[in-house]
């Protein structure tokens, strides 16, 4: 192994059936009430393990490829990798990154739909060859800086949900097509597939329908124009759950049956990403101000049902904002709600609160209304569902701090890695062993990934 993922000092902290993520977050945040109070991350890479099976177990023969983006930090890329998964990724950094686990080109796809000329130069360097493409523009620019490309077609799917004008913007019509076809021919560019997109928030199954009988219709479009096709990407949109998991592949499996079965020796992959990672990562931020909002005036929408007369309204401002952990809420809204760290009383009165990150900015708002008991600064909020979206990125805002994070795995885990045989040397020299009875310690226990 070299690189990034050699120089990164983390380690995987094994835990005995006594111990549990709980108790990790208890002594975190115990040392870091002593240390210094920055947030932190703890992430249950165990997980990982249980959705690939749950994949395997529901979504087989599909390989996932699982999109870089997503979460980059060198223990998720490391476990993945070790599973087997392939990597779909969206810049040059993310293709030395893979490759520094010894993925092979063949399992890595360059997805980005508006891709940079150096990088293309760059994947063509390094043997990457499959990327997607979905505008004559592109083509042309692929054509001339990686002769050896080999394309997958982004067709857009008909999402008739509030993400309508994401899925038009990336993506091509049926009818282009042909035309891609065409300039291809020209250029001397393979194509060798399709992809599209069916977003998360689609409550539409139809839509799956809909892409994978478009799907079909581009593949025999391109045996018109003798392109000898392989691949299907149905891309990404799993939440994460089972049930939905389950749903989608009742509605996908009769239609790849009939239109792209075994025997016809086309592979079908999707891009699974918040699917995997998103349960596995607990956030803890720490409180740093606490304001409390006398005048009706100053309210955010919604409060002011949410409140008596005589009651106060809490502002909290927090170590971690929209300028890092919480990047995803600039776009979408956030899929957690902060819980209270510290014990209190079931009959503990409960206030209208809003909670802000650091930076002063308008912007930076986590959380317009929530219920909470009444906290004080140094007080720790939890956030649950936290692995996807930002960990591995940098930020831009003057002296963020970012999180460090903290890997952890049961022994039932471990063993069911040991018994699958998707344990490697490379990955083993990262884990030690805590038991329960001992106090965990950051500086002795642990080693992070900031």
């Amino acid at each position: 192994m070299k690189g990034f993922l050699e120089d990164a000092n983390y380690s995987i902290g094994l835990l005995d059936e006594g111990a549990t993520l709980a108790d990790v977050i208890d002594n975190c945040i115990y040392e870091h009430t002593h240390t210094g109070k920055r947030a932190f991350y703890v992430g249950d890479l165990g997980k990982l393990v249980k959705k690939n099976i749950q994949w395997q177990n529901v979504m087989a023969p599909i390989k996932p490829f699982y999109p870089v983006r997503c979460n980059s930090t060198p223990g998720v890329l490391e476990i993945l990798g070790t599973l087997g998964i392939g990597f779909a990724c969206s810049s040059k950094s993310e293709m030395a990154l893979v490759q520094g686990l010894g993925i092979s080109p063949e399992n890595i796809i360059y997805t980005n739909p508006c891709k940079q000329a150096s990088q293309i130069k760059y994947a063509a360097k390094a043997g990457i060859n499959i990327m997607t493409c979905d505008s004559d523009i592109e083509l042309k620019k692929i054509a001339r800086n990686h002769p050896n490309a080999k394309l997958l077609l982004h067709i857009a799917t008909e999402d008739i949900t509030a993400d309508e004008e994401m899925n038009m913007k990336f993506g091509t019509t049926l009818k282009n097509c042909r035309h891609l076809m065409e300039c291809a021919k020209e250029f001397g560019v393979q194509i060798v597939g399709v992809k599209f997109h069916v977003s998360g928030s689609c409550k539409e199954l139809q839509t799956y329908i809909h892409a994978i009988s478009d799907a079909r219709c581009v593949f025999d479009m391109a045996e018109e124009f003798g392109f000898k096709m392989n691949m299907l990407d149905i891309g990404g949109g799993f939440t994460g759950s089972e049930l939905q998991l389950e749903e989608i592949n009742h509605v996908i499996r009769p239609l790849l049956d009939v239109y792209f079965p075994k025997e016809s020796g086309i592979d079908v992959i999707a891009e699974p990403g918040c699917y995997y990672v998103s349960s596995a990562f607990t956030l803890a931020v720490n409180i740093i101000a606490k304001k409390t909002i006398e005048y009706d005036k100053l309210l955010p929408s919604g409060m002011e049902q949410a409140r008596n007369d005589d009651e106060p309204v809490f502002t909290y401002y927090i170590n971690d904002g929209v300028y890092g952990s919480f990047a995803s809420k600039l776009s979408e809204k956030l899929n957690t709600n902060p819980g209270v760290h510290k014990k209190y009383k079931e009959d503990e009165p409960l206030f209208a609160s809003s909670l802000w990150g650091p930076s002063c900015d308008e912007l930076d708002q986590i959380v317009e209304n929530c219920l909470l008991p009444e906290l004080s600064v140094g007080d720790w909020l939890i956030f649950d569902n936290m692995g996807s979206g930002t960990l591995g990125e940098q930020s831009t805002f003057n002296d963020y701090q970012r999180p460090l994070i903290y890997y952890m795995m049961s022994f039932s885990d471990w063993d069911e890695m040991q018994d699958a045989g998707i344990t490697s040397d490379t990955l083993m020299k990262n884990f030690f062993f805590v038991p329960s009875c001992i106090q965990l310690s950051p500086e002795d226990r642990f080693s992070t990934a900031a």
